[in-house]
């Protein structure tokens, strides 16, 4: 009987003491979930046997254990020599005869049946402990084409058990060396050089969230991706939609996919080279592409029963998806995502670079700028590390890093990885780091400000609150909702202790995601400016109708959000810029009228049915359509701010059924309005006989009934939600809605701020207040106390 080989086919996760974890998944996958449609390259796999065998036959257990024995476990300043001498001794010894026959019996059947190059990957195991997958510790081979370069690249296999980041790995780990053996996969090769590859987690992999499917994919071979030296394109979808079958795809952003790896002429090496520019402007997947690998990732998330860290791959022969590699994700799926950090900078100072933030923390220490790992000796503990791209031949050095900062990569490149697992912040993709940052300079490396992370000058001061949100207690009858801009925090916010998002601010996602005035895409042709024409044709590359690229990229943006907090109730705010903001977006001027006092003038509702906003609402209206229609998210209700008359709210909503968003059509559509003008107020009960309910918008009510610029340094004393007559607004317009049997919600600092307001609200008999998530815990424990106080005088909580 063949101790040796074992075929995918006769493999599954009982024989991981065997073939290791990489190769157990592999034939777990080929034998149980090709039934389901997923693809994954046929093989066979060498067994931890096979590995003693070759180890007995040349002698090598006792001078392995011996040299082992010279590492100096304290500072491992020999650990370069001693994984080199190991490796010498492996590779220098010859493969028994008959591991040697029955890999080759086994390859010839693959070469048979599959005509064409395989892929050799190693996969570590211990015979007693099962659970140790030894990730990316140690190497793959690529594009093998015959038994000579086949019998060598497992020999190579078997010597980087004991590459440097190996040994680090095993002595960090605790694992006995000598106990650890090296299986060996042999699978066909999918021809991705010819097309496109990449990784797939099935949660967001910053935060830790489920309900999504994150892929990332570059053209060509994986490796740009993993070592981070290429951007690439990365994609999000909805769990809950992936099981109904339906559209799922909540972001596509493109990467800049600037090389891709491919192979030289001899055998498996491979070289890098520039990507044709329409390749670069073309996603790697088509929808369709997406929609299928996310769906195989959320099957074999099911199949394992915990979330999977995927790597996956198209052939460019045969045009097919394939599954290459499936493992357990081990650092979000570990954390309690309630237990939150906050980071808080106490003041800031120059930004030399930014790029991508991986982690939310603050850290600093003294840079030290790193042209390649042989310079690594250098590094010191506490150092911040400052370099092109990180491989995994740097794994051993990080451990005494505060943080990570890097030229190049994305936010599943080798250097974010590391940086998860290690616990330290980095920033990825900064451009110009190596350059811009002096070595030996002190820097603080700020990841706490969103998706985009931040290279300060100096030591800063900052602050950390650490808060188990899961045991927040929340009011029994005011409901607690946030308000959200940002989609890139959405997933971090929805584990906060809310009822959802009571106001969700477009206008963030216009200026950072879209960035061009909804009218210049909307009449483009006609635009005078050739600059800005060139200017808009740049940020739309990819987009022949110049109107869906506003749509996807605002409906993708509020996606996101509603997606995060699904199936809580996510209320969008139709924007609300004003005429000299909007005159900011690219295109813009072209299109405001300049006013002495925008705060008051064409704002809000008014624009809505207005000749020289109506195209750009249009757009608007598509997008939410989009976001509720397309992709089911229904808990998207929307709000119509600044409305100043009672006929201006009948004219919005008419134009809003002419959009596709009409309430006869559409049962579970809600509109809202902001309440933030006296007029509201006064003509409440009219407006309640248009609308579903109302938010109230305390800075413009403030303003507006003490006519005070909120803005003003000079009248800032005067502007107070608590003065009598503001005061007496709010709880006026409270009271109509609740006499309306309407909802009425309250968005503003107040609340937070200040005890007595948050009593009044509650008394009013408030619906619901909206705070901002730096202040949603405070105001928790004001409405907490009101709500009590309520009880113990013995007043009904009317809300």
């Amino acid at each position: 009987m063949n101790t040796l080989t074992k075929r995918f086919q006769d493999i599954s996760l009982n024989n991981l003491p065997d073939v290791g974890g990489k190769n157990a998944s592999l034939g777990e996958m080929y034998g149980k979930l090709q039934q389901k449609g997923i693809r994954v390259p046929n093989g066979f796999a060498t067994t931890a046997n096979a590995f003693w065998l070759f180890l007995d036959q040349n002698q090598l257990r006792e001078p392995l254990r011996r040299l082992l024995a010279t590492l100096d476990r304290t500072r491992f300043s020999n650990l370069g020599e001693v994984g080199q001498q190991a490796r010498t001794m492996i590779l220098q010894a010859s493969l028994p005869a008959e591991l040697a026959d029955a890999i080759r019996a086994e390859a010839a059947q693959l070469w048979q049946s599959e005509n064409g190059a395989v892929a050799v990957r190693s996969s570590a195991t211990a015979e007693d402990l099962p659970q140790a997958s030894f990730a990316g510790q140690h190497e793959s081979f690529l594009n093998i084409q015959n038994e000579e370069e086949l019998l060598l690249a497992v020999r190579k296999c078997f010597a980087s058990l004991y590459t440097d980041r190996a040994i680090k790995y095993r002595e960090n780990n605790g694992f006995a060396h000598e106990k650890v053996a090296l299986s060996v996969g042999v699978q066909k090769m999918v021809r991705c050089d010819k097309s496109c590859s990449g990784v797939a987690f099935t949660l967001e992999p910053e935060s830790g969230f489920r309900n999504v499917v994150h892929i990332s994919g570059v053209w060509g071979l994986g490796e740009n991706l993993v070592q981070g030296t290429v951007t690439p394109d990365e994609f999000l979808l909805f769990k809950p939609n992936l099981r109904q079958q339906r559209y799922s795809i909540l972001q596509k952003r493109l990467g800049d996919k600037a090389l891709m790896m491919v192979y030289a002429e001899e055998g498996g090496a491979t070289r890098n080279t520039s990507t044709p520019a329409s390749l670069q402007a073309q996603f790697v997947l088509t929808d369709e592409e997406i929609m299928q690998l996310g769906s195989w990732c959320l099957a074999i998330e099911d199949h394992y029963g915990k979330p999977m860290d995927i790597e996956w791959g198209k052939d460019g022969i045969d045009g097919r998806l394939y599954i290459l590699q499936a493992r357990p994700e081990t650092v979000q799926s570990a954390k309690n995502p309630f237990l939150y950090s906050e980071y808080h900078l106490s003041q800031k100072s120059e930004a030399v670079v930014s790029g991508q933030a991986v982690g939310n923390k603050v850290a600093f220490g003294r840079a030290r700028v790193l042209h390649s790992v042989r310079e690594a000796a250098a590094l010191e503990e506490g150092d911040v590390v400052i370099t092109e791209t990180i491989s995994p031949d740097w794994d051993p050095l990080l451990t005494k890093v505060a943080a990570i900062v890097t030229d190049k990569g994305g936010r599943t490149s080798h250097a974010s990885i590391v940086a998860r697992e290690l616990g330290v912040p980095a920033i990825v993709g900064c451009g110009n780091a190596t350059q811009q940052i002096k070595n030996g300079e002190v820097v603080t490396i700020s990841c706490s400000e969103g998706k985009s992370g931040f290279v300060y000058r100096g030591e800063l001061p900052f602050e950390l609150v650490e808060v188990d949100l899961s045991a927040v207690k929340k009011p029994k009858t005011t409901a607690v909702m946030l308000i959200v801009g940002d989609p890139d925090k959405a997933f971090q916010l929805s584990f906060y202790p809310c009822d959802g998002v009571g106001l969700l601010r477009m206008e963030f996602i216009i200026n950072h995601f879209v960035q061009i005035h909804p009218m210049a895409l909307a009449r483009f042709d006609s635009l005078p400016d050739d600059n800005v024409k060139r200017h808009i044709d740049q940020l739309t590359q990819g987009y022949a109708d110049k109107k869906k690229y506003f749509v996807e990229k605002l409906a993708q943006g509020i996606a996101t959000i509603a997606a995060a907090f699904y199936p809580r109730e996510v209320i969008v705010r139709m924007s609300d810029f004003k005429t000299n903001e909007y005159a900011n977006l690219i295109g813009g001027t072209g299109f405001e009228p300049k006013e002495e006092n925008p705060m008051i003038g064409f704002r809000g509702a008014s624009r809505y049915y207005h000749p020289l906003y109506k195209d750009g609402f249009a757009l608007e209206c598509e997008a939410i359509r989009r976001v509720r229609e397309v992709l089911g998210l229904a808990n998207v209700k929307l709000m119509i701010p600044f409305c100043r008359t009672v006929e201006e709210g009948e004219r919005v909503l008419a134009v809003m059924a002419q959009n596709g968003l009409d309430k006869r059509r559409d049962a579970g559509l809600a509109i809202y309005m902001m309440a933030e003008i006296p007029s509201n107020v006064l003509l409440a009960e009219k407006f309640a006989a248009l609308f579903d309910g109302f938010s109230i918008g305390s800075n413009d009510l403030t303003q507006l009934t003490l006519g005070v610029d909120r803005d003003s340094e000079i009248l800032q004393d005067l502007f107070n939600e608590k003065n009598e007559a503001a005061q007496r607004m709010i709880g006026m317009m409270i009271e109509k809605a609740v006499a309306a049997g309407v909802r009425v919600g309250l968005c503003g600092q107040a609340p937070s701020d200040d005890p007595s307001f948050a009593q009044f609200l509650v008394q009013k008999g408030i619906s619901s207040i909206s705070f901002a998530p730096d202040a949603v815990l405070k105001g928790i424990e004001n409405i907490c106390k009101a709500e009590e106080k309520q009880r113990a005088a013995g007043q009904p909580l009317s809300a």
